[in-house]
């Protein structure tokens, strides 16, 4: 147990590493949670400052995702055999890097909403359920336009793709994927009550339906 406490302790300090930040230092000390909507993540470096910008942040927080399944579960920090398999050693890091992105320690524990890291953790935890997941994401936000929609039900997509596997680990994902989705939409709390009040920002360039000028 003191294996996984500290390689869960190790994905949450990786989480904490936010692409929007160090990028933003790297900018000149742009802090994006000082513009826009104040969140650390792509969809507010998007907005205010364009693609390059949010490309890097988006390679970050999801290749940190992927680190923290692929990497630090595997990590021989004990001589001794584990008494944790692989794949819950995997979910408790998943889950922690997720955490760490939402409430860096290194950056007063004001971050993004954990979209971006989620999707790097489930390229390496399920490679299989990104069809799924973007998938759903990808429609959803042709439809709706809302961004916070879409990540929310795509989070969905994944409980319903790990419910229909086969596999040993199933109820291991089903597990991550409940509680991501609980956590998620708790990130996505703000955003639920905007589109509730009718005043949630949309991805208009991407909105299928959007009203005609």
């Amino acid at each position: 147990m003191l294996e996984l406490f500290i390689k869960a302790a190790l994905a949450y300090l990786l989480g904490s590493m936010l692409g929007g930040l160090i990028v933003g230092k790297l900018k000149g000390g742009v802090d994006i949670r000082q513009q826009g909507s104040g969140n650390a993540g792509g969809t507010n470096a998007l907005r205010t400052q364009g693609w390059w910008f949010a490309l890097w942040v988006m390679i970050i927080d999801i290749g940190k995702g992927w680190l923290a399944v692929q990497v630090i579960p595997s990590l021989g920090l004990f001589t001794a055999t584990s008494v944790v398999s692989l794949v819950w050693m995997q979910i408790a890091c998943a889950m922690a890097v997720v955490v760490g992105h939402v409430y860096p320690i290194w950056f007063g524990f004001r971050g993004g909403k954990g979209a971006a890291t989620l999707v790097g953790v489930v390229a390496g935890l399920a490679p299989t359920a990104l069809v799924s997941v973007l998938g759903a994401w990808i429609v959803v936000l042709l439809l709706s336009g809302f961004v916070g929609l879409s990540t929310m039900l795509a989070t969905v997509a994944f409980n319903v793709w790990a419910f229909a596997q086969p596999s040993v680990d199933k109820y291991a994902l089903l597990i991550f994927g409940a509680t991501m989705l609980v956590f998620v939409v708790y990130t996505h709390r703000s955003n639920i009550q905007r589109m509730r009040a009718g005043t949630e920002n949309r991805a208009k360039k991407l909105w299928l339906f959007k009203p005609k000028a």
